[in-house]
C-alpha cells in the first residue's frame, strides 16, 4: 500500500513539471532575426509568463493537493474549448484541433485528477505513528 501512496504522491508532481517544461518550449519563438538581443530577451520573458503562473500553481498544489488538483482541473478543462475553437478557426480540422487539445490542455487536467486522487488515497490511508 505504501508503494501506491508513493506513486500517487510523486506522479502528479513529475507530470506537472514535464507539462510546464513543454509549455515553456513555446517561448523559444521569441528569438529570431530582426530584433536586438534585449528585445528578444524581453519577449522571451514575456512568453514565459504562463509558465511562471503554472509553476506558482504547481507549488500551491504541492502543498495543498485538493486545492491544487481542482485548480489544475479547471485550467485543463476550462481552457479546452477556447484552445479548440482558436485552432479550429485556424486549420478547419476537428482532428488536428483535438490533437492540440491533447497536447496542451489534457496534461493539466490529468495532473489535476492525479492530485485529487493522491489527496483521497492519503486521506483514506493516514500514516501510522509509532
Amino acid at each position: 500500500m505504501k508503494k501506491k501512496i508513493l506513486i500517487f504522491h510523486w506522479l502528479p508532481r513529475i507530470l506537472g513539471i514535464i507539462a510546464i517544461l513543454f509549455i515553456s518550449l513555446f517561448a523559444a519563438d521569441a528569438f529570431g532575426p530582426g530584433r536586438s538581443i534585449w528585445e528578444q530577451i524581453l519577449a522571451f520573458i514575456i512568453h514565459l509568463i504562463p509558465s511562471f503562473i503554472l509553476t506558482a500553481l504547481l507549488m500551491i498544489a504541492w502543498k495543498w493537493e485538493l486545492a491544487g488538483g481542482i485548480i489544475f482541473l479547471i485550467i485543463g478543462l476550462g481552457l479546452s474549448p477556447f484552445v479548440f475553437m482558436h485552432n479550429y478557426q485556424m486549420n478547419n480540422s476537428i482532428w488536428m484541433s483535438l490533437g492540440i487539445i491533447m497536447l496542451l490542455t489534457f496534461p493539466f487536467a490529468l495532473v489535476g485528477a492525479l492530485f485529487i486522487a493522491s489527496y483521497r488515497i492519503k486521506k483514506r490511508n493516514p500514516p501510522i505513528n509509532t
